[in-house]
């Protein structure tokens, strides 16, 4: 697969299939992903009256994406007002329109969020999650990579998106050029050459089962699934 775009297996609209509907209580009190404190951005009362008789989405539409996001609709429609914020001038108050899905906002305008802005993965995730690998995000695209951050999310979802997002190269491998550029993310380039070289022969001394040099999905997936840090890293609040 290229890129992170165009090989989304299972896309969006069926993700979740039957796993976010009903669910209308429940903590969505999520962790962050990678990064310390999360807080709300505050909304300005005129922005809350917009979406106050929550006339957002059709029916029909806030089914669907309950049906394939681990969200209430309450959540829906909290995350679109979130969506919205990010630049009132281009999103719609109303998504009812058939042309709202070609709205999409650019990686500059998304990485503003405090949910994203300190996370040194930020560009490789909405990378991921866009449509086209671009990094800029369809409100459903947004909605879909907040649902797999989710901590309603199951744990081999997140397993599946994480190795995308580590894998740079899209050869669904991680080698030594995905990890290395892995680990300069996560240290926000503070090791000298050596110490990374050093910390991806022991990533591959512990997970490379088969001895290729370097690491399957599967292999990831073996050490990955037994690190109880993984679940609790691999969320963000919204």
């Amino acid at each position: 697969g290229g890129g992170g775009g165009g090989t989304r297996e299972g896309e969006g609209r069926v993700r979740g299939k039957g796993q976010g509907s009903g669910r209308e209580s429940g903590p969505t009190d999520n962790r962050s992903l990678l990064s310390p404190t999360m807080g709300n951005s505050g909304s300005s009362l005129t922005d809350l009256n917009l979406f106050a008789k929550s006339g957002v989405f059709t029916r029909e539409q806030l089914d669907e994406y309950q049906d394939c996001t681990f969200f209430t609709r309450k959540d829906i429609i909290r995350l679109y007002k979130r969506f919205y914020a990010l630049n009132p001038q281009k999103v719609p108050a109303s998504m009812a329109g058939p042309t709202t899905q070609m709205i999409v906002l650019t990686f500059e305008e998304i990485e503003k969020m405090p949910e994203l802005k300190e996370n040194p993965f930020r560009r490789r995730i909405c990378e991921v999650f866009s449509e086209d690998g671009s990094a800029n995000l369809s409100f459903d695209s947004f909605l879909d990579m907040f649902s797999v951050l989710s901590e309603m999310a199951p744990l081999q979802l997140k397993l599946k998106y994480a190795f995308r997002i580590y894998d740079y190269d899209g050869d669904e491998s991680l080698g030594h050029d995905d990890l290395s550029q892995m680990i300069r993310s996560l240290t926000r380039d503070e090791l000298s050459d050596e110490e990374v070289e050093f910390i991806i022969e022991r990533i591959i001394e512990e997970a490379d089962l088969d001895g290729d040099e370097k690491i399957s999905y599967a292999e990831f997936e073996h050490v990955v699934s037994r690190s109880p840090d993984f679940i609790r890293t691999f969320h963000i609040r919204i």
